[in-house]
């Protein structure tokens, strides 16, 4: 009998999509229409037509008609799409940080409370401190397990943008997501990813070789794998997708993850703040600022 998926389930085949990833990214800097991304992005129309009604379809973003002779439409995000900007900062971020030559390729960010250029800090919501992948202890909530857990999605995805890849190679195809996913959780060796997330052996072996090659997995002397300090930085980024998922697309039975923050003792809620006043950041108070 299959089992329905979990919120991590239905949120790797949601962001663990490149051009899901990017015709968001795009929406959140006002792109609306279908003419915008087709100039923004590097895509063919056959798939941002299918990514736009996907994306429809599952309530990231809204069709709505402008004009009726001809006939056009354009595309806003709803809550639910604009929930995705931590995700999208986080990755915008850790590409800035940890990827060479991306510090200036990519435009800064300012935050408007305070006006400062900024890093976004992840923080416990109940006592506001930062916090980072160690700090967070627990496991499998109600809706939990494994097999509930395996990306959800049947589009072939290929990262060919080139816009973010580091990122890409490790959360813009479903697969690695979830491999990134389970070595947070302590999975550490080939079999125990194999069975765990039931991935094609020739499939798991290229992705390994891809997160060892950009650095984010290190080969072990017994035969495993560890995240690295670059690994361990993408976790703001996993962190806020989780929350995002578990928001959006609970399961009946309850969160997929039993997450508590080790200091304070409370639930892990993440936050991301500003590194310069410490104020929680919202979307609306975070705007890219380009070379001058």
């Amino acid at each position: 009998m299959t089992v329905p998926p979990n919120s991590i389930g239905r949120m790797l085949g949601i962001v663990g999509d490149e051009w899901t990833l990017l015709i968001v990214q795009q929406s959140l800097l006002g792109v609306r229409r279908y003419a915008g991304f087709r100039a923004a992005l590097p895509i063919s129309d056959a798939v941002l037509t299918t990514r736009l009604g996907q994306l429809t379809s599952l309530g990231l973003l809204e069709r709505r008609a402008y004009r009726d002779a001809p006939a056009r439409h354009e595309y806003p995000l709803t809550a639910c799409g604009r929930g995705l900007w931590p995700v999208l900062l986080g990755i915008w971020d850790w590409e800035r940080t940890w990827v060479p030559g991306q510090a200036r390729a990519l435009p800064a960010m300012a935050h408007t409370g305070c006006g400062a250029e900024f890093r976004p800090l992840l923080a416990c919501r109940a006592c506001r401190a930062p916090v980072v992948a160690r700090d967070v202890v627990g496991g499998w909530g109600p809706s939990g397990s494994w097999p509930r857990s395996v990306p959800v999605g049947t589009t072939r995805r290929r990262a060919t943008s080139g816009l973010f890849p580091s990122s890409m190679a490790m959360f813009g195809n479903r697969w690695s997501a979830a491999l990134l996913g389970a070595a947070f959780l302590g999975v550490r060796r080939f079999g125990g990813f194999a069975t765990h997330l039931a991935v094609p052996p020739t499939v798991l072996a290229e992705r390994l070789r891809t997160f060892t090659a950009i650095g984010v997995l290190e080969p072990m002397p017994d035969g495993g794998y560890h995240l690295t300090d670059k690994g361990r930085a993408f976790y703001p980024t996993i962190a806020t997708a989780l929350r995002w998922a578990e928001h959006w697309f609970p399961a009946p039975e309850g969160p997929a993850l039993s997450l508590a923050h080790g200091a304070c003792g409370a639930p892990f809620v993440p936050d991301l703040h500003c590194d310069h006043c410490q104020d929680r950041l919202a979307g609306k108070t975070v705007l890219r600022r380009d070379p001058t």
